[in-house]
């Protein structure tokens, strides 16, 4: 079976359950029609663009139960196991923001990557990436820690009128 392809709108684990929850609803609504008399008025749920934008891009029909059903557990699968990754920045970004970053790391570390989205104020400037193993500070404010000693070098030549 070919692993799910999931497009960048998808950015976390939220975004996967409330895929599952409106798939599930999906099911029981299509499952129940199967037991109704004929020609009772019923609503049928709304499907979000998300989720039919995974359907499309998987191809996959959403009326089909076999179908369905291998979304629903490939989704379930990838809820369990998928990698993570959690980056912090100083203000909240839009999820129009986060979908450039999402498809480049589905595109260059992993395809089915999830991530985390923090907001942390002291950042200033730039990111912080953690991975369960490892954590990348790109702040402005490590930057500047790093670039200590020529800082306290130039600061001392205009003291001293050099």
């Amino acid at each position: 079976m070919e692993p799910l392809k999931l497009n960048s709108a998808i950015i976390n684990r939220g975004d996967l359950h409330r895929i599952l929850r409106e798939l599930n609803s999906l099911d029981d609504f299509l499952v129940g029609a199967k037991v109704r008399s004929p020609g009772t008025n019923v609503q049928m749920p709304k499907t979000s663009k998300l989720l039919e934008q995974l359907a499309a891009d998987n191809q996959m029909q959403l009326f089909d139960q076999a179908q369905r059903q291998s979304l629903f557990n490939q989704l379930k699968e990838l809820d369990l196991h998928a990698p993570s990754l959690h980056i912090s920045f100083a203000a909240e970004p839009s999820p129009k923001t986060m979908q450039p970053i999402v498809a480049w790391l589905r595109e260059n570390i992993h395809p089915q990557v999830m991530l985390s989205v923090g907001y942390q104020p002291k950042i200033a400037a730039g990111c912080v990436l953690r991975t369960p193993n490892k954590i990348i500070d790109m702040s402005l404010g490590a930057y500047l820690q790093k670039q200590t000693p020529m800082l306290s070098q130039l600061l001392a030549g205009s003291v001293n009128g050099n």
